[in-house]
């Protein structure tokens, strides 16, 4: 059954323990796509293997690591799996070495060997819902070179936990120019796409629905005529139960960690609501949804509205 934000499940192998022609042909695999970056080190202080700074750097990107630390730490508590494809000649290299590596390779050429990296990925394992985010990478500047931190926006694939492209940008407010960049990057056809409320913006949903893509976007105050209208109409027909309204509703109740989470999502096709702020700009929309968080901890109690614009139909987000 189709419903809400939430993936159909699927089973996903256990990677811990790979045969010995899977690692061989893995490594054969990662040194091909990265063998065109130039190792920026002077031959006697080569003492790790560039492509295994690399590889450990992005999967502790991948694993939510946020600075040099936090790929040493990973490095070293995945060590035993590592071994199985990296060579590690001696060992984790520590944080001053990713600092110093990822500082001084070429940013455009390893771009371009992400892209192909992802590019094989996406054909062999496909993808259905892409979260786009935007996430400034902890202890990137340099203020001796007047360098700004390293601003990402990566689109993450939810169902196998692979981040399937990143952007470099300036800073935080060029995420509406980079986001279209990293589109272009994928192959989203048939894809559900969800971007935080900085790419809410009606090229971009233009873009992913000629993609032969589906959107869900996040709606703030970055559009306060919209945000205002569609918050005013919800919080009216939520309080006379949505009698005589269309919409589909799902409740979920997750536990754990000393919390307790509800949400409730509430999903209306347009055709319900008055004319929108500039509907027809909006290309493909077909739903408002509103999603209510209520989070029970040990001192507090919290509620959380967001309202999201989709191209997906009410139907989908509903139990049957």
């Amino acid at each position: 059954m189709a419903s809400g934000f939430k993936s159909p499940k699927q089973t996903i192998k256990s990677s811990k323990d790979l045969s010995r022609a899977k690692a061989s042909a893995l490594t054969e695999k990662i040194v091909s796509v990265f063998s065109e970056i130039e190792d920026p080190r002077v031959e006697r202080t080569r003492v790790h293997v560039l492509t295994d700074i690399l590889i450990i750097g992005i999967l502790s990107v991948i694993a939510g690591g946020k600075g040099w630390e936090d790929m040493e730490n990973y490095g070293l508590s995945k060590s035993e799996w590592l071994l199985q494809f990296l060579a590690l000649p001696e060992g984790i290299p520590s944080a001053d070495t990713f600092r110093r590596v990822f500082e001084r390779i070429n940013p455009q050429v390893f771009e371009r060997c992400f892209r192909g990296w992802v590019k094989s990925v996406v054909e062999a394992v496909g993808v259905q819902v892409i979260p786009i985010d935007g996430k400034t990478l902890k202890g990137s500047y340099d203020r001796e070179q007047g360098k700004s931190a390293i601003h990402l926006v990566s689109a993450w694939a939810c169902e196998h936990r692979l981040v399937l492209g990143q952007v470099k940008v300036a800073d935080k407010s060029n995420e509406i120019t980079a986001i279209p960049a990293l589109l272009e990057l994928l192959d989203i056809a048939g894809c559900i796409i969800t971007i935080d409320a900085m790419g809410t913006q009606t090229a971009i949903a233009s873009q992913i629905f000629n993609a032969k893509a589906d959107y869900i976007l996040s709606l703030k105050g970055n559009h306060p005529t919209l945000h205002g209208q569609v918050k005013d109409w919800f919080e009216q027909y939520l309080a006379q139960g949505f009698e005589g309204i269309i919409h589909s509703y799902d409740e979920r109740l997750e536990k754990g960690h000393h919390r307790t989470e509800k949400r409730q999502v509430w999903c209306v096709p347009i055709s319900q609501l008055p004319t929108l702020h500039n509907q027809n700009d909006w290309v493909g929309l077909q739903c408002v949804v509103m999603v209510v968080r209520l989070r029970h901890l040990w001192h507090k109690t919290t509620r959380e509205v967001q309202f999201y614009l989709t191209s997906r139909g009410w139907r989908k987000y509903a139990y049957r």
